[in-house]
């Protein structure tokens, strides 16, 4: 089951601190959503406006085309996973995953039947008699799933629930929650602040700070073409040039530029990936450079590097694994003009 959603003018206070201001979204159905944003940001208060956990100051929610804005969480076709898997250690994982329905008054082989689907769709049906103390944190994650999809909900909201996971495992779930979600075709929003889990399994990304929403779209977009400066700077590492439009072209300190069309006069901040710099002539000549230093990560080098023009303008390149950057020497660098994000140096 499935069911898209739609969120209007949603505003939400906690005494006198506005978490959530005037919120728009709208969800289609069967899409993995992902609330993004730093500690503070309103993703996990706008996960709980949509349980039903909290109602919103204003504005309304709709699920499948139904108001749920005053309706209780019991009464919604949504169903949360949180970080703490909260299984009951005295029962199976059989039992765990079949409690929703058992509460529904499912028969008990009618239950167990599904239990054992779910189980095997998250690759545990062989484990259906064991207790969740007997598994690794990974397959106790899988369990708190297959529990919370057994109530068929059109809506599946997962708060942070890889957070508890150490990386190789983080990264093992991300894959697996696609898969499975892809499968079944639940509509899941999934809220973290890891930028790249986010990006490893979202349709969309729904970027947020203080409350609202800066940026909206896939993950691809989002990453290279923000839709804020925000957004630019919370997406992965950034370089932040200072620049300021003159009739056609952008003065920086490291070399001019043309202006793109509806560039807006005055100063300006130009953002521009690590990896979007490289060695050489061509597109935007940003001059030559010294580097500071050279680290090594298996596909790249990070490379901190003092332009000659502006030394105190210290930019980060990802450089090939066979470049061997030595501290010291100078590189020229170049950029694609049409790989910059551009905003006002005010915003």
């Amino acid at each position: 089951m499935t069911a898209p959603i739609s969120l209007s003018g949603i505003s939400h206070e906690f005494g006198d601190f506005r978490a959530l201001d005037d919120i728009n979204l709208d969800i289609e159905a069967g899409e993995y959503i992902v609330l993004l944003g730093p500690s503070g940001c309103g993703k996990t208060t706008l996960l709980s406006v949509l349980g039903g956990f909290i109602k919103p100051s204003r504005g309304t929610v709709l699920i499948g085309g139904r108001d749920m804005t005053g309706v209780a969480p019991a009464k919604r076709p949504t169903t949360t996973m949180f970080q703490d898997y909260a299984l009951f250690p005295h029962m199976s994982l059989r039992d765990n995953v079949g409690f929703g329905p058992r509460m529904a008054g499912v028969a008990k082989a009618a239950r167990d039947a599904k239990a054992d689907d779910l189980l095997d769709l998250v690759g545990l049906k062989e484990a259906a008699k064991k207790r969740p103390y007997a598994l690794s944190g990974g397959q106790r994650q899988r369990v708190a799933l297959a529990r919370s999809l057994a109530v068929d909900p059109d809506v599946l909201l997962l708060d942070e629930p890889l957070g508890a996971l150490d990386l190789s495992l983080r990264r093992a779930m991300q894959d697996e929650l696609k898969q499975i979600q892809r499968k079944i075709g639940t509509t899941f929003v999934h809220v973290t602040h890891d930028q790249e889990e986010a990006m490893a399994i979202a349709d969309r990304i729904v970027v947020m700070n203080s409350g609202r929403i800066e940026d909206c779209g896939a993950p691809d977009r989002v990453y290279r073409q923000p839709g804020s400066l925000f957004a630019a700077g919370f997406m992965g590492e950034m370089n932040r040039i200072p620049g300021t439009r003159k009739g056609a072209v952008i003065e920086t300190a490291i070399g001019p530029l043309p202006a793109p069309d509806g560039t807006p006069a005055g100063a300006l901040t130009l953002c521009l990936r690590p990896e979007q710099i490289g060695t050489g002539k061509g597109g935007w000549d940003m001059g030559q450079a010294r580097i500071m230093d050279a680290a090594f990560f298996g596909t790249h080098f990070r490379c901190q590097l003092a332009p000659v023009a502006a030394p105190e303008l210290v930019l980060i390149a990802h450089l090939p694994p066979n470049a061997r950057p030595e501290q010291g020497s100078t590189v020229c660098l170049s950029a694609d003009p049409a790989d910059l994000s551009i905003f006002e140096a005010t915003r």
